[in-house]
């Protein structure tokens, strides 16, 4: 990939500037909490999409905002838990 100038661009300088990119150790959940994120975030701030929601649910288009705005969230629900091996390891 590269810029408009031509010169590349590295990884590192891909994941500065775009944060949901992730790594290698990223898990699924955290994966999967920033698309929805990124596609909540979407359809909140172009309005012909919002309005395309709120029709089809048959709701306003300041409702429809608040609802998507609240489920960024959690959009994925709670974490998942994880375990804690240090604290297993002192038992």
């Amino acid at each position: 990939m590269s810029n408009p100038g031509g010169s590349s661009i590295s990884a590192d300088q891909l994941k500065a500037r775009y944060v949901g990119t992730g790594h290698a150790d990223m898990s699924k959940y955290d994966w999967m909490t920033n698309q929805h994120r990124d596609t909540y975030a979407s359809h909140v701030s172009h309005y012909d999409q919002l309005s395309y929601f709120a029709v089809a649910q048959n709701e306003s288009v300041g409702r429809t905002r608040a609802q998507f705005l609240e489920k960024m969230i959690q959009p994925c629900g709670p974490p998942p838990a994880t375990k804690d091996y240090a604290a297993l390891a002192e038992k």
